[in-house]
Parts: structure tokens; sequence; C-alpha cells
């Protein structure tokens, strides 16, 4: 269960926010100040906070950062409040929330800061999948580490708290961390906590995940994106179920079962020396992979009524049916971003629809790749390959410079996912650091980049 932090008053339109919050299945926690916040986060974190203008947002901010917390906050306000908007965002804000909450952009910003999940068992009609659904029932009640392992958006996340979800833990909490988000050092502050005093900015003790886990579970997304030397203490955390805080004088123990995610091969990082052999073994106890979406295509079109029930329900939207000609085109798609690019698509579809039907003409997909040409027969009579659209030849591009083809890719890539930077860097299979930088370096050239979920709204008032 996702956890957000409420700071201010929940009788007010906060609390209208907390209501759609909740209604996703976020866990709520709140504090009447920034203050009694900054404590809610040092000993239990949280995924996001939402934090009302009238308190110091700023201040809070810069405690997160000097404290090495990692938590991305929301300033919420009316419209009037526009200039101490600009304040908070300038001060280190990730977003605004214009009051009275909007339920949609609620759950976009959740859905950036990663903290919104299905709270439902993932879903499952393909053969493919429901034997994987049946070995994952079988393996949850077991206290082996899991590693998961798929492409990006298949749902590893979703199948890891379903995991949680059947287990003996299943009353304890469930904490997710995306390894590839965060810098080193904040990662190793995030995982094991730190004492009072152990580096410039620590003035309160705080806990990391691992204690935050005590009695549930773990999740470590994208372990392969884990420096090495951070591997090393996992290691040693896996061996001993004990955790030693940044400054702390004693190890603490720690009753944690762990899943690990990665859409990385990781037997291929070993041999290449990437990855720890030893930490491989011991996360690798049990393996469930998931398969991508061109490998069940039977589950295309339950998800895709389940999407369309789902944000139609979100957006105050009367429920439509798709369209005999919609679903050919969804089953004919390759679904190169999986899961998530299928969801997409139905919540933009869901927004343009018109009339009783979703049509096709309210379904936009991303251009697929071009398959890769079969190799052709030897001998002199052997046909010629098909040749490949004049669009996708890499002759095309010829003339023009890497860094230009490289813009356009991403943000084409970033448009698709609706300015979702974390979807975007892991269909991109590059770090949310690079994609940030290379954010940045666009916006300093004068390049128009999209804009994260919840800031268009902020524009616009000011």
């Amino acid at each position: 269960m996702a956890r957000l932090l409420i700071i201010g008053s929940l009788e007010g339109e906060l609390g209208a926010a907390a209501r759609v919050a909740i209604a996703r299945g976020a866990k709520l926690g709140h504090a009447e100040g920034v203050s009694a916040g900054l404590e809610r986060l040092r000993g239990e974190g949280a995924d996001l906070a939402l934090v009302d203008l009238r308190h110091d947002v700023v201040w809070l901010v810069q405690a997160l950062a000097a404290e090495r917390i990692a938590c991305p906050v929301v300033a919420c306000g009316r419209a009037e409040d526009a200039d101490a908007a600009v304040r908070a965002i300038e001060g280190g804000a990730r977003d605004f929330l214009p009051l009275p909450p909007d339920a949609d952009l609620i759950i976009a910003m959740l859905e950036a800061a990663g903290a919104t999940r299905e709270a439902d068992a993932p879903l499952a009609r393909d053969p493919a999948m429901t034997t994987l659904m049946a070995r994952a029932a079988t393996l949850a009640r077991a206290e082996a580490s899991v590693l998961l392992t798929g492409e990006s958006g298949t749902g590893k996340e979703v199948m890891a708290r379903h995991l949680h979800a059947l287990s003996k833990r299943a009353r304890g909490p469930f904490v997710a961390l995306n390894c590839a988000a965060l810098p080193e050092t904040l990662l190793e502050s995030e995982l094991f906590g730190h004492e009072k005093g152990a580096f410039s900015g620590a003035v309160a003790t705080r806990k990391g995940k691992f204690e935050q886990a005590e009695g549930g579970t773990l999740l470590l997304d994208e372990i392969g994106e884990m420096d090495p030397r951070l591997q090393a203490k996992i290691l040693r955390v896996i061996q001993e179920r004990e955790v030693d805080r940044l400054g702390g004088g004693a190890p603490l123990k720690v009753d944690v079962r762990i899943i690990a995610a990665t859409h990385r091969d990781l037997a291929a990082e070993v041999a290449a020396g990437r990855f720890r052999e030893d930490l491989y073994f011991r996360l690798n106890v049990v393996a469930l992979r998931i398969p991508p979406l061109r490998e069940r295509p039977a589950d295309i079109l339950p998800l895709a009524e389940h999407f369309s029930a789902r944000y139609a329900q979100v957006n105050g939207l009367p429920p439509r049916p798709l369209a005999p000609l919609a679903r050919h085109l969804l089953l004919a798609h390759p679904w190169p971003g999986n899961v998530r690019e299928l969801e997409n698509a139905i919540h933009r579809a869901v927004l343009l629809a018109e009339g009783p039907e979703i049509g096709p003409e309210a379904i936009e997909l991303a251009r697929p790749a071009a398959p890769a040409p079969m190799p052709a027969a030897a001998g002199p009579h052997a046909a010629p390959a098909a040749e490949a659209p004049s669009g996708t030849k890499v002759s095309a591009l010829v003339g023009r410079k890497v860094e230009e083809v490289e813009r356009e890719l991403i943000l084409e890539t970033l448009s698709h996912c609706l300015g979702n930077r974390t979807r975007a860097a892991e269909i991109l299979g590059i770090s949310i650091r690079t994609l940030r930088n290379k954010l940045g370096e666009y916006r300093s050239a004068g390049i128009a980049v999209p804009p994260a979920p919840g800031q268009a709204p902020l524009q616009i008032a000011i």
C-alpha cells in the first residue's frame, strides 16, 4: 500500500485530496505542521508529501535534502496563491496542486512519484500469465527472496505487491524503493538510515527502508542499477539479517523479506563484472519472469477494458465499450512499452473519445519499431528481403547529428508518457538523473520540454 503524508488541516480541501488518494489504495499519514511532518518522515517515511502552502514548504524541502530523505514534496493551495507556489517550486518542491483538488491531477502526481499502485492482483487471462500466477501463489507464502525479471512496463511492482498480499507478512508494511532513481549517497541513507550527527545536516536519527519494512516486504526495484559498494552492504543485510545505520555504533536486527526486480539480464551483468555474483545467487532463490504483453495477447483486451473503466470513473465520464475496430487496433499493436504503454493509450482514449464507444480514432499509438528482416536464403535465386518503410530506415538518419536524434527520441518518449519522467527513463533505458540532466540542457537551449504531470495547471495559474 502506497504511503501519502498530508501536512496541513484535513478539514478543508486537503481532506478531499486525501479521499482521492485513499480511493486509489494509498495509506494516509497526517501532520498538522512541517516540523511534525519531518518527524514522521524520519521514522516512517512516505512516497509523497502534500503540504499546504500556509506552511513553510521551502523549509521542509531544505530539511529533507540536508537529512538525505528522498520524499517528493507537492505544494498545495488555491489559484490566488500563485506567488507562494512559485516560491515553493523555486525552493525545490516537486509540483503544485491547485485546490480544490482535481482527481486526475492527484493520480498523475502519485504516479509520477511512484506512489500509486494497483491494489488488486495482476490481471491474467492468457495462459502465459495464469501459469505464472499459479506459481506465484505457491511461492508467496515462503520466506525466500524472489527475483522478478521482465521488460520495463510489464508489471513487476504489481506482482511484488501481489506476492506480499498473499504472504504471511501481508499485515506488515510493503515498502518499495527504486534503486535507479537516487544517487549513491542518497540511496545509502534511504536504505539503511542514519544516526544523529552521521553527516552534516543529520540533526536527528532517521530509519531507513529496511527498518520501515520491519515485519513486511521490501521491494528493491531496478537493483541492477545499484553501485557495487551498496551491493556488498545489501548482501550483508541478507546474510546477517541486520543493518548498520550511517554513523551507527551497533547493528540493528531486521525481519524483512526482500523482493528484487530488474529489467536487466543479471546473469549477463555478473559475467560483465557489473553485478556481484554472490548477491545474485542470494536474490535468485526463486525467479519469476513476467512476460511482455506481446507474449500474452489474451490479456490485451481485458486490460484495456479494465483501464477504460477505471479512467472513466476517475475523470467522471460515462463508461464506454471499445468499438470492434479499436479492439482490432489494440490486438495488432506490438506494445513495446508493455502494460504501461497500454494503460497510457487507454487513458488518452477515454479522454479523447466521443460518442457511445471508444473508436480507433481516439487511440493514439507510438509507431512500432520495424521488425528485423528475415535472413535471405542463400543462392542466386533467393528472394530479396522486404524493404522496410523509408521512415524506419537507418539511412534516413544519415547526415543528422547524434545529439539531434537523441533529443527527438527523448522528447517523443516523454510526450508518449504524458510527461512522466520516471516512466520515460525506464522506456529509454537510462537513469532518471540522466534524463533530468538532458531535459535541463534542452531547456537551457530554449527547447520546449513536455511538462511533468501537474505542471501545466501551475503555468496557467501564474
